[in-house]
């Protein structure tokens, strides 16, 4: 079967069962993609746009959050002028967008959230954004497990205490002991941007880890399912796939739990275990 016909298969089983949810928005991919490579264009109108976007499982503003985070971890620069302002009409707050940029320097580098400042700064200004929006929250740092906080902090003095005693330091007292308690994002966003910018720079070591506290902050498994899916369309299918059997694994050692009673503050309190 020819690769035309392919594309015209797969654009035509979304639109069907896209058919009961309204039309499928037009138009997203650029002019310029659609004369260079035209097939691209249709993928990103009917099957990125058209479906992944509005998957059930993943509110928009997740997506957003996602995406913006994909896009800082890999440097995609280029491409995020035009999803920091769809993550403003999703939900995000101008001062949460400064604090996911804030919270990945520390997990994709300061250059990389330098990069990202000046695009902020420019969508920011072109909207007329207050610097009033994008002052830190001056609430109270979050509560943490002072239990959890403890042996997570005693698995990274074991684990590197004898080799970097400062790498120790920053990471117990300055990433865990001040970043992941700021105020501005809450713990499950925190986790959620995480463990997109690990799977975008296929950092498949650290997402165990990352994942179990997601979902100790409030994640749940369908939401980690399709912020796999997304990012396969955003990082690439390798990443995607090196991502599943560390979901897989998680899912099936936490099923295998006692099951945790509700934890009424999961939106504002962070937990920890044992690894950066």
């Amino acid at each position: 079967m020819r690769p035309s016909v392919l594309i015209i298969a797969a654009i035509s089983l979304v639109a069907s069962a896209k058919a009961d949810q309204g039309p499928v928005p037009q138009h997203m991919a650029p002019p310029v993609m659609r004369e260079i490579a035209p097939a691209l264009a249709d993928y990103t109108d009917n099957v990125l746009f058209g479906d992944v976007w509005n998957r059930p499982g993943l509110a928009p503003r997740d997506r957003s959050i996602v995406t913006i985070a994909a896009l800082i971890a890999s440097g995609n620069t280029v491409q995020m002028t035009g999803h920091l302002n769809r993550a403003l009409n999703n939900g995000v707050k101008p001062s949460e967008i400064a604090a996911i940029i804030t919270h990945l320097a520390f997990y994709c580098g300061w250059p990389r959230a330098a990069s990202a400042v000046l695009v902020a700064k420019d969508v920011f200004a072109e909207r007329n954004i207050p610097r009033d929006q994008l002052a830190p929250d001056s609430s109270p740092f979050l509560p943490v497990d002072e239990a959890h906080e403890a042996q997570r902090s005693a698995g990274v003095e074991a684990q590197a205490g004898a080799i970097a005693s400062a790498f120790v330091r920053y990471t117990n007292v300055v990433l865990f002991g001040d970043l992941w308690r700021r105020p501005d994002l809450t713990p499950r966003d925190r986790s959620l941007a995480t463990i997109a910018a690990l799977i975008a720079n296929g950092e498949v070591e650290q997402l165990a880890f990352h994942m179990n506290r997601g979902m100790d902050n409030g994640l749940t498994r369908a939401e980690l399912s399709e912020t796999i899916t997304h990012l396969a369309f955003y990082t690439g299918w390798p990443r995607a796939v090196s991502a599943l059997p560390v979901a897989k694994a998680v899912f099936e050692e936490r099923a295998a739990l006692p099951e945790k009673a509700p934890n009424p503050d999961a939106e504002t309190k962070s937990t920890s275990q044992t690894s950066p």
